[in-house]
């Protein structure tokens, strides 16, 4: 008999407790393991996460929730949808075609990289056209099952479902516009069957699909295919238990119609959390019968659950679906939450105890699901009572001063006086800066010494002068590269900064730091969010003194780099005790004071990063109106007090951009660089369909995400489709984003390339190097040229 309580887990961090995983796949990426090294690790990590979860007492275990990449690959690979240009020839696919698709290799460029819905973390964007031919080429989904079952652990194999699969995909290159991936759905669900049809064989009795789609707005023709696919399934998902995992917001109630109608499914997962609002569609028409999967305890963020509060809602809902069909769960995969709280000594004692990282949640899901059938442990409950009172009357939460700023930015929309296009003029009479001036987004590689050097300074082993003569030295080389390879604004290469976001959240107060608190971004590449836990205001300049030192190496213009404040939110384990805007504005006046100290120092070109603006972006339209103010307000908040001569950049990366350019538009910013070169420029689409941009803009000019090196000739042919998006548009040349993660084997000769593009590119172009007057006066002329140009370069 199986005295497991009804909990279950939907998904768990992969990386390990100390990054394990990271530095596997980098060490075989690098050529100094083998594969077989990168599989040793892989399986003792996930034979200890389950071996994990089963002792905490977890009924419902995750299989194939691991990954050596990403989770949406691993789809692709199952289903054989190897774009051509790898060279796959068929068979199952190996490491070789998996992180070429994921990285790109010395021929072929990677595959798309995305933000999985509203979180930081990344998904490789299948590309499916009317030709692919889909085949069985990955068995890992049941592989992974029979190693689970071979460590006497009984688990709930996970598939991505086959609709919100692909729906999450693009149509392949040259078919944008007319092909409907929906169409492959009939082509697709051979291979689930085959896939499920195993799992059977090898013994499973339950199978998860996540179909996190149906949290979105989906029109009648979406929502049929999942009513479709899962009829077409049904006879063969016959004698297993299947559960349809949603989350990350609501299910709107066509779709909870369509969710709980679907054949052959006989349980459904909801995120309690971030869903509040599904708890009415539950209670007023749940189907009888079937498992409901409650997710009330939080995949996305770090604090200890309110056990009393989470308890409550259980107990509501056990009347509502009866005591042996409801499932205490989490709310998404525990992917998105740092990994143990036991070995952090880095946070101070009650902080800590406010908190639970993913193997604390297991251990609440289990509590929570023995209370629930009549076991509760008093004590636990108590002590989680206790914690929970603690937080609320903590003096270090509040600030009162900080409170009463906050509360002095309603009624101004706070907006630089001079519109863009004035400002860009006196700018550049003060900049002097050449057409297509080249730039690069912030950081540059560092390496294991360097990072050695800050370890040093942190642990007090070395002095203050030896820790800023080791950076200045650091600073001083990476100027010298720039002013070698002519590029026109530079930057000092951030080599004191750890992280674009736990550099200032260290320097801030209201922050909370971890040791070990690494979450998984993308890949092998781990972040490690800071905490929030109150009022936040900046007790001093955070980088004058590295910016001011770097422009006195150089004549050229140095860029001031800045996080700016929905970026430090967006990636931030965030303080859930008041509204999420209250925070970024506190944050926003933290980061206007530093913009107007570095002003004073002499820096002319400020940029402040909002790489995360779309990322918070609400699943449900309804909501994205007031979000979208308060995140834009707090942009301009920033800079809004700052002269007209300087120039205010902001970054944005991997995200689809076109949906909200009026809100960007209205960020006000003098220039803008964006991810653009995985996405084929469909990000540059929006400017050809007549949006009115009066503001600068640097789309990326190659993939800083993957090893390979552009050619001079690629990065032209790149910068003349740039060209053709508007008469009025201005142009930078830039990477697609920060170079911190690559090797300057790569940096070098990429840039080197970028500049000499560039400066082919202008000379092929009738326009003085360096620009007198207006930009905009230029911009026609160079549209009108480049469009002739075009027609001769690329069709004669």
């Amino acid at each position: 008999m199986d005295c497991k309580m009804a909990s279950h887990i939907v998904g768990y961090p992969r990386m390990g407790p100390e990054r394990e995983l990271k530095f596997a796949l980098e060490s075989f990426w690098d050529g100094k393991s083998s594969a077989e090294d990168l599989q040793k690790v892989s399986t003792d990590l996930r034979s200890s996460i389950w071996k994990q979860m089963s002792e905490a007492g977890i009924k419902y275990i995750p299989s194939n929730t691991f990954s050596y990449y990403d989770q949406v690959l691993d789809t692709t690979a199952m289903l054989g949808a190897v774009p051509p240009r790898f060279n796959w020839n068929g068979g199952e696919i190996g490491f070789d075609v998996y992180f070429s698709m994921a990285r790109g290799n010395v021929s072929v460029p990677a595959m798309e990289m995305k933000r999985w819905f509203d979180t930081n973390y990344h998904f490789i964007v299948p590309e499916l056209g009317p030709d692919v031919k889909f085949s069985y080429a990955s068995h890992k989904a049941v592989t992974e099952y029979k190693e689970a079952k071979g460590h006497g652990v009984e688990t709930v194999p996970v598939l991505i479902g086959p609709v919100s699969y692909l729906l999450l995909s693009k149509p392949a290159w040259g078919v944008e516009k007319t092909f409907s991936v929906l169409s492959l759905l009939p082509k697709i669900l051979p291979i689930y069957k085959e896939v499920v049809s195993e799992l059977k064989a090898a013994g499973a009795s339950w199978i998860q699909f996540d179909e996190p789609l149906l949290v979105m707005d989906l029109d009648s023709h979406k929502l049929q295919a999942f009513s479709e696919a899962y009829a077409e399934l049904e006879s063969t998902l016959s004698g297993l238990n299947v559960l349809v995992e949603t989350y990350f917001a609501d299910v709107p109630a066509e779709a909870f119609q369509t969710l709980t109608s679907l054949k052959g499914v006989t349980a459904y997962g909801f995120d309690l959390v971030r869903g509040t609002k599904t708890l009415e569609l539950i209670k007023s028409g749940f189907p009888a019968g079937k498992y409901l999967f409650a997710g009330v305890v939080d995949g996305r963020n770090i604090w200890a659950n309110d056990l009393a509060a989470s308890l409550s809602v259980l107990q509501g809902l056990e009347g509502v679906v009866g005591k042996d069909n409801l499932v205490v769960s989490t709310s998404c995969s525990l992917l998105h939450t740092a990994v143990d709280l036991v070995n952090e000594n880095k946070l101070n004692d009650e902080i800590k105890s406010w908190l639970a990282f993913a193997a604390q949640k297991v251990v609440e899901l289990n509590a929570l699901a023995k209370a629930l059938a009549g076991q509760k442990d008093e004590g636990f409950f108590s002590a989680n009572a206790a914690a929970q009172a603690s937080r609320k009357s903590s003096p270090r939460v509040t600030n009162e001063a900080v409170q009463k700023a906050a509360a002095a930015l309603k009624g101004s929309d706070h907006r630089r006086a001079t519109n863009v296009s004035a400002r860009l003029d006196v700018q550049q009479k003060k900049l002097n800066l050449p057409i297509l001036p080249t730039t690069t987004i912030g950081s540059f590689p560092q390496s294991i010494e360097l990072m050695r050097v800050r370890h040093e300074y942190k642990a007090k082993e070395i002095s203050e002068e030896e820790y800023v003569a080791s950076i200045k030295e650091e600073i001083n080389k990476v100027v010298k590269l720039q002013e070698e390879l002519d590029i026109d604004v530079l930057v000092h290469g951030e080599p004191e900064r750890n992280d674009m976001v736990e550099y200032f959240g260290e320097q801030l107060s209201g922050f909370a730091f971890t040791a070990n608190g690494w979450v998984q971004s993308y890949g092998s590449r781990c972040v490690k969010p800071p905490i929030i836990y109150g009022d936040v205001s900046r007790p001093k300049a955070m980088t004058v003194f590295w910016s001011s030192l770097a422009q006195s190496m150089t004549a050229r213009p140095m860029k001031g780099m800045l996080t700016g404040p929905v970026t430090i939110l967006n990636w931030s384990f965030v303080r859930n005790d008041q509204p999420r805007h209250e925070t970024c504005y506190q944050i926003a006046l933290a980061i206007k004071d530093e913009v107007e100290d570095l002003e004073k120092a002499g820096i002319n070109i400020i940029q402040i990063d909002e790489a995360a603006l779309r990322e918070g972006l609400p699943l449900r339209k309804s909501e994205h109106a007031f979000y979208l103010d308060w995140a834009v307000h707090s942009f301009r908040i920033t800079n809004c007090g700052i002269q007209d001569t300087t120039q205010i950049h902001t970054h944005m990366c991997y995200s689809n951009f076109n949906d909200i350019i009026h809100s960007i538009i209205d960020m006000d910013a003098d220039v803008i660089t964006i991810e653009n070169s995985r996405s084929n420029e469909n990000l540059l689409s929006v400017f050809r369909e007549g949006v009115q941009y009066d503001a600068a803009i640097g789309p990326g000019v190659y993939d800083i995400h993957s090893p390979r090196i552009p050619s001079t000739e690629e990065i032209v042919d790149r910068i003349y489709v740039m060209l053709t998006v508007g008469e009025t548009i201005i142009l930078w040349v830039n990477p697609d984003c920060g170079l911190k993660n690559r090797k300057y084997t790569e940096v070098k000769p990429a840039l080197s390339n970028m500049v000499a593009a560039t400066k082919l590119v202008r000379t092929q172009l009738t326009v003085p190097r360096r620009l007198e007057g207006s930009f905009l006066s230029h911009c026609a002329s160079i549209f009108e040229q480049t469009t002739a140009f075009l027609s001769y370069y690329l069709f004669e």
